[in-house]
């Protein structure tokens, strides 16, 4: 028989005294939480580790981090005991009454694997799910707890470990709000359409850089009912995160409430609608393309396409290359006509090649339609020539796009990527007419597509100071446009004004060498915080407006997966409130996303979720990818 002096309990609990000599049990108080029991050493452990099902309770005086070492300490004594065991044991030595069939027979590594994808195959899940941090987190639990662990039943999984669970993410979300006056946040809602089900399933989230929380859910449907739940479950949302600290509000909603924007603003006039930076460099891009000469460009290389792919399917092997294949998905996401167009260049010679082979004169002759135009277009110089400015001058665009991160990209830096990709159009000596018709859609789509606090961020952002935003009146419109909607006193207003002029003659500690030299050093929020004190009214709108993400992309890879499942799932498993379970489990990836994101590359990440990496961030692989696809034109 061990020791008693090996089991570390007994330094936890006061002993009184035993019941019969030599039983092993006793009269014990546990030293950390005062309860009395009697029993022997297992009860000790069981009170101490939180084990039930011994006739004493889990004590509710020691932490997570202390019941870990305990168990550390249980897992060494049982290793120890094993030790001392192993040598005497004898063939044939009865087992103990206590003991499962599985436990005391041998199982193989191979043994339980198989016993875990029988699990999976059987309930039909998602495989994926074995990637899971909280997966792989229950299994190590279940590892060390050992022999005799028994489930949760669903009663207490659908109702006291749930709350007990939304418990904990709502008191981490207290410690997040505590930031939200002074940084401001962002209000994010996102949703996708459930063709099985005919509604958009939509998620609102807070935005802010102490982290991004999941708030709510809703389905909407296309009907005038589902507008006024939008907007009356938004305004809830804005009282709830608060309306002083709500800055801005990013919705990318499809076709679901299209005029809530008047509504809202009548409540909170304060309050910034802005549009989803990714959906507007998409909008930018595209509108580049319909200008009138590359619209006709654009629709001859889709002819081009059509055409191609008709002969491609009657001769397979003769033109095995595919016109819609891309490297890069970043581009394809944001500028689908160029990469369109730049393929159809890439593969000219093979084109031109292919019409005048003695195969495509045969197939011609037994398929009906004019094959002429298009023909004249792949064996001419004036397609091709066009096509050829097109890229050039969506390619600065492009090319900077692959640098340019949404998920963290600082407010301004969207002004500062047009800025960069204008200039390096103008450096190619590209055609006046065409360079103009470029710079004159850009001035009149502008303030159409992005917030006007893209145009603040790009003042206000110390990395940008110096660049003659006062000269630029597409970014003075916005200045001025955010300061008539963030203050609404004009007494306010002009000591803005006046502050932004002092920030710009470097006056006071604005001009001291370490606030000049630490501008492109230090996180323009960091920055302001501490060089912007003599400012306290611009500082203030500084600190928010650059706290604030600028496009929907930071959620929207955590509610691409909708909610249906899993409320289909409360609902069978009889939870009240299948509210809670969204909750919870929407705030669990998010948590676990960021937890990823501070360990892995955005790659990784992404792969976890299994979403296509470049919806959301770009690294120095897609630029070099990108750079590849985009210098094309340079070779021809």
């Amino acid at each position: 028989m061990p020791s008693e002096s090996d089991k570390w309990g007994w330094e936890h609990v006061s002993v009184f005294g035993g019941f019969e000599r030599g039983s092993g049990t006793k009269r014990w108080k546990c030293n950390h939480c005062n309860l009395r029991y009697n029993g022997s050493y297992s009860r000790v452990r069981a009170h101490l580790l939180g084990f039930s099902g011994v006739g004493v309770k889990s004590c509710p005086a020691i932490d997570r981090s202390m019941r870990e070492t305990f168990q550390i300490l249980e897992e060494e004594r049982i290793a120890r005991k094993k030790k001392r065991t192993s040598g005497i044991a004898k063939h044939g030595k009865r087992i103990r009454a206590c003991q499962s069939s599985i436990v005391s027979k041998a199982i193989s590594k191979e043994d339980v694997d198989e016993m875990v994808a029988r699990f999976f195959y059987a309930a039909g899940l998602n495989v994926n799910v074995v990637n899971s941090p909280y997966f792989l987190e229950m299994v190590r639990s279940i590892a060390a707890f050992g022999h005799g662990y028994d489930l949760p039943s669903l009663e207490n999984l659908s109702d006291s470990f749930l709350s007990k669970e939304k418990g904990k993410i709502e008191k981490f979300i207290a410690s997040v709000r505590e930031s939200w006056p002074h940084t401001g946040c962002t209000i994010l809602c996102v949703s996708s359409l459930d063709g099985r089900l005919g509604c958009f399933p939509t998620g609102i989230f807070v935005s802010s850089p102490r982290g991004l929380v999941f708030l709510k859910a809703l389905d909407l449907d296309d009907t005038d009912e589902a507008e006024n739940l939008f907007i009356t479950v938004l305004s809830d949302a804005i009282l709830e995160v608060g309306p002083k600290n709500v800055l801005q509000i990013i919705s990318h909603l499809g076709h679901a409430c299209k005029s809530y924007e008047s509504l809202v603003l009548s409540k909170f006039p304060h309050i910034f609608l802005s549009p989803c930076t990714l959906q507007s460099i998409h909008m930018f891009m595209e509108e580049i393309a319909s200008l009138e000469w590359i619209k006709s460009t654009v629709l001859c290389a889709k002819r081009i396409e059509q055409h191609i792919m008709y002969y491609q399917h009657a001769y397979p092997c003769l033109f095995p290359h595919n016109l819609k294949e891309s490297s890069d998905q970043v581009s394809t996401k944001i500028a689908p006509s160029y990469c369109f167009v730049q393929r159809i260049i890439e593969l000219k010679q093979v084109l031109q090649e292919a019409v005048v082979s003695e195969e495509f004169k045969q197939w011609k002759l037994s398929m009906p339609g004019d094959h002429g135009i298009v023909e004249s277009a792949i064996l001419g110089d004036d397609f091709w020539g066009k096509a050829h400015l097109f890229l050039q001058l969506c390619e600065p665009f492009v090319r900077l796009l692959a640098t340019f991160d949404i998920d963290k990209s600082v407010m301004g830096a969207v002004y500062d990527w047009r800025f960069q990709a204008l200039e390096a159009v103008r450096m190619k000596g590209i055609d006046a007419t065409a360079l103009n018709q470029l710079e004159v859609l850009t001035e009149n789509r502008w303030d159409a597509l992005f917030s006007p606090l893209h145009a603040a961020g790009y003042i206000l952002n110390p990395r940008y100071f110096g660049r003659g935003q006062n000269k630029d009146k597409t970014v003075m419109r916005g200045w001025k446009s955010t300061l008539e909607r963030y203050e609404s006193d004009s007494a306010t207003r002009r000591i803005l004004r006046e502050q932004l002029s002092s920030y710009w003659r470097l006056e006071g500690s604005l001009g001291e060498e370490d606030a000049v030299d630490f501008r492109d050093k230090m996180e323009p929020v960091a920055w302001w915080e501490n060089f912007g004190f003599e400012i306290s009214h611009l500082q203030t709108l500084a600190i928010k407006v650059l706290s604030q993400v600028s496009s929907v992309a930071v959620c929207q890879e955590i509610w691409q997966d909708n909610d249906f499942p899993c409320r289909e799932a409360a609902n069978r498993s009889g939870v009240e409130r299948p509210e809670d379970l969204i909750f919870v489990r929407n705030n669990l990836r998010l948590h676990n996303q960021r937890n990823v994101n501070l360990s892995s590359p955005s790659s990784q990440r992404n792969m976890y979720f299994g979403y296509p990496s470049g919806v959301k961030t770009w690294d120095n692989m897609h630029l070099d990818q990108t750079m590849e696809i985009v210098n094309i034109h340079d070779k021809l």
